[in-house]
């Protein structure tokens, strides 16, 4: 019976994904990101020095000084730190490499493309996310996303903001879950796997299921831990591990890559030279490997920086700050350390180590598999054990970050009901149900998490998209005022969507 139930699902999620990763959404995304690029005459080029010296560069020199936000909200480090902790995960190794092996190497310039246009894309979601978010209970902490940008920025819109809004937080409750259990599943695979090598445990084993439930189970009990917490604990928690996990992967795989220097001019022209692979299989009028290669581009660069689905921007919007493009340009870093960091490191990594057999390679060889060999061939078994903690810590800071984005969007979704002692039992409701499936996903199959993941990302970035396309004046208008201000012009802020609010955060500017 549940075999039945799992091929239903795998049918059902087969036919929904190719609709929702076909080519009007792949071209929506695209389309969205060259038309805000126009609109803010193309930001993430002209105004990329001012990203890094606006965050980053202040970020790293104030590091061990004491913090002073107190208690109006997470720091803007903090933000950033939960944001991108929700897109560096499993999807910047293990997504990268699946992503070689089923679309080709092509598919990492696909990758590269999405994250030129997603760096503005994010920030225009940042933007929007700050400028519209609201307090929603008694402790005074700030709730914003997409929803609450579809809703309050297009009222004129009527019943069918509403709509819109209440599906892109249905969806982000739906894309929460999924990729938690994604993260999970390729922890426990991963960790299976590699205890299995050590203490013979058979793959496909009752031994090995008993093996993925135990880590399943333990990663929900330090999961519910770090979540009751909310976005406070999150964020302290997402600051610590985020430095400390991406500088040991970026040291190995420089160190790997540098190991196999004499392959990396034979690893960009592949990807440049596949990338439009236009082989056709079926008359294919575009060619099925030059589709797929793109497909597999698109739908696991967004994945990974998930510029256009509206989520990282959940985080963003518990941000201190006041101003809405300070928060937006750590929207630009976001994508660019996420994508042309980290992806790229892990796309460079793979190809030269693997660059005498790469024609071997193809879809049907399990990604996992192919990450842990890739440490394994260049560090032997030191190699292994960095993977075995760099990847369930990439995964399980995902973990944290999406119940934030799925409790928020289960708050919106039920916020009519008047009584906050009843929502907040809807929302724990949700947090258990999270924290269950963290259980479950890790015994499920590989392939069936991943694709309704994808899935579920594609149906929010769907409305979501359609709101930039619609708030892109207003992103314009807030950053002309931004930068108009910096240079001193003596111009009323645009910090926030409604007046008592812009009132507020303005005095509170002019305070410091």
């Amino acid at each position: 019976m549940w075999n039945s139930i799992i091929d239903t699902v795998t049918a059902v999620n087969d036919w929904l994904n190719g609709i929702v990763w076909g080519w009007p959404v792949i071209i929506l995304i695209l389309g969205t990101g060259l038309w805000l690029s126009i609109r803010t005459g193309f930001l993430q080029l002209s105004h990329f020095g001012e990203s890094l010296g606006t965050t980053i560069v202040p970020t790293i020199k104030s590091i061990g000084k004491k913090k002073t936000n107190g208690d109006k909200g997470i720091s803007q480090f903090e933000a950033f730190s939960a944001a991108i902790s929700g897109t560096v995960g499993t999807g910047n190794i293990v997504g990268v490499v699946a992503a070689i092996l089923t679309g080709g190497p092509g598919a990492v310039l696909w990758m590269w493309i999405s994250a030129f246009f997603g760096m503005v894309t994010n920030y225009s979601e940042n933007v929007l996310g700050l400028y519209y978010r609201k307090k929603e209970n008694n402790a005074g902490e700030f709730s914003g996303g997409a929803f609450y940008y579809i809703e309050n920025g297009l009222k004129s819109w009527k019943w069918l903001s509403k709509f819109l809004a209440y599906f892109a937080a249905a969806v982000c409750m739906l894309a929460a879950v999924g990729m938690s259990g994604v993260q999970t599943n390729k922890i426990s695979g991963t960790l299976s796997e590699s205890l299995g090598a050590a203490f013979g445990v058979e793959t496909g084993s009752p031994a090995e299921t008993l093996v993925k439930l135990l880590i399943g189970i333990i990663i929900a009990i330090i999961a519910a831990v770090i979540i009751i917490g909310g976005i406070k604990r999150i964020g302290k928690v997402a600051s610590k591990l985020i430095p400390f996990m991406s500088l040991l992967f970026m040291v190995l795989a420089l160190i790997a890559i540098f190991s196999h220097v004499s392959a990396v001019p034979a690893a960009f022209s592949l990807i440049f030279r596949t990338a439009f692979n236009f082989t056709a299989v079926g008359g294919g009028v575009l060619g099925y490997v030059f589709a797929t290669t793109i497909k597999k581009g698109m739908a696991r660069g967004v994945f990974s920086n998930e510029a256009g689905l509206g989520s990282s921007v959940i985080a963003h919007s518990a941000s201190e700050t006041r101003e809405p493009v300070v928060q937006g340009l750590w929207g630009v870093f976001e994508v660019f350390f996420d994508t042309f960091v980290i992806c790229t490191l892990t796309a460079l990594m793979f190809l030269t180590t693997f660059a005498d057999r790469l024609t071997a390679l193809d879809g049907s060889i399990d990604d996992a598999k192919m990450s842990i060999a890739m440490f394994q061939t260049n560090f032997g078994t030191f190699g292994v054990v960095c993977f075995c903690v760099i990847l369930p810590l990439f995964a399980f800071t995902t973990i944290m970050a999406w119940s934030y984005y799925g409790e928020k969007a289960t708050g919106f979704c039920f916020k009519w009901v008047k009584s906050e002692k009843v929502r907040g039992g809807i929302v724990l409701g949700f947090k258990i149900l999270y924290i269950f499936f963290i259980v479950a996903a890790a015994v499920i199959g590989s392939d069936l998490v991943w694709d309704l993941s994808d899935t579920f990302n594609g149906m929010m970035a769907f409305p979501n998209l359609i709101a930039l396309i619609a708030l892109s004046g207003t992103v314009a208008k807030i950053s002309k005022n931004y930068f108009a201000r910096k240079k001193g012009a003596k111009i009323t802020p645009m910090l926030s969507a409604y007046p008592e609010q812009n009132e507020e955060f303005i005095r509170d500017l002019e305070s410091k």
